[in-house]
């Protein structure tokens, strides 16, 4: 079996710490192959930078992916060329700098990872993810560049990624959701074969209006008012999907929402 844990939208300083001090344990208990990580609320809850990045690979993460927010921090659109484990949205205009799918290798068993925005109350000019979705497992999984594909749906809608879902099951290893930063209650395998979740639910403080401080996003949202919503502190929590996954058959046999504190 192939063992893979897919770790959603890490938060601010304190999701970067619970990566950093649990993943290199969690990978020998739970016999991981590979973990992957959403990274793009890593710099003080929007973004991410080089450095962060790299601290992220040397501590146990494979391979990094991005959302909306990938452009963020200032300058990533150059350090994003330097960084060979980190890839941008695939359905972002090719233009865009970055890689838009990444290959890990473990023990000969090559995976392909990408992620599709979703179009749905996301206000960005992208791509159709479906679309999209069809095109990046032809080129890695349809060419031979990969045995296997995790396709990370970072969108709004449930309806969006749940479509998303069925439209790859028996072709994509897994559909897996980020962005809403709320853990969903249906993390399954499909009939054909492919582990799926709406929303793998954020790494950070889970007291918190989306890991930032609660009063004052509650402050926003009475007043109306710009104001800095700083990232909180509290009840700090990994959260993700636990895979695993029979190459021979070429199905996921178990798709589990994991919650470590």
């Amino acid at each position: 079996m192939i063992k893979l844990l897919f770790i959603g939208d890490i938060v601010g300083r304190p999701g970067r710490e619970i990566v950093l001090s649990r993943v290199p344990a969690l990978r020998v208990e739970w016999g991981l192959d590979f973990v992957v990580a959403n990274a793009e609320n890593a710099a003080a809850g929007a973004g991410l930078t080089g450095a962060i990045a790299r601290t992220l690979l040397a501590g146990g993460v494979d391979g990094i992916t991005l959302g909306d927010h990938v452009w963020d921090q200032r300058g990533f659109e150059a350090e994003i060329l330097e960084l060979d484990r980190v890839c941008r949205p695939a359905n972002l205009p090719t233009k865009c700098p970055g890689r838009d799918h990444l290959i890990l290798e473990k023990d000969g068993f090559k995976l392909a990872v990408g992620t599709m925005l979703g179009r749905q109350f996301m206000g960005l000019k992208v791509d159709c993810p479906f679309l999209g979705s069809d095109a990046l497992l032809a080129r890695t999984v349809g060419s031979g560049e990969a045995q296997a594909a995790l396709i990370e749906i970072h969108a709004e809608a449930t309806s969006e990624k749940q479509a998303l879902g069925w439209y790859l099951d028996g072709r994509a290893l897994a559909v897996l959701g980020t962005h809403t930063h709320v853990p969903t209650a249906d993390a399954s395998v499909l009939p054909r074969g492919t582990a799926f979740c709406c929303d793998v639910g954020m790494t950070g403080p889970y007291a918190s209006v989306l890991g930032r401080d609660t009063n004052t996003v509650i402050a926003r949202f009475l007043d109306g008012m710009p104001r800095r919503l700083e990232v909180a502190g509290d009840d700090v929590r990994l959260s993700g999907a636990l895979i695993e996954y029979d190459p021979v058959n070429r199905r996921a046999v178990r798709c589990e929402l994991v919650s470590v504190r």
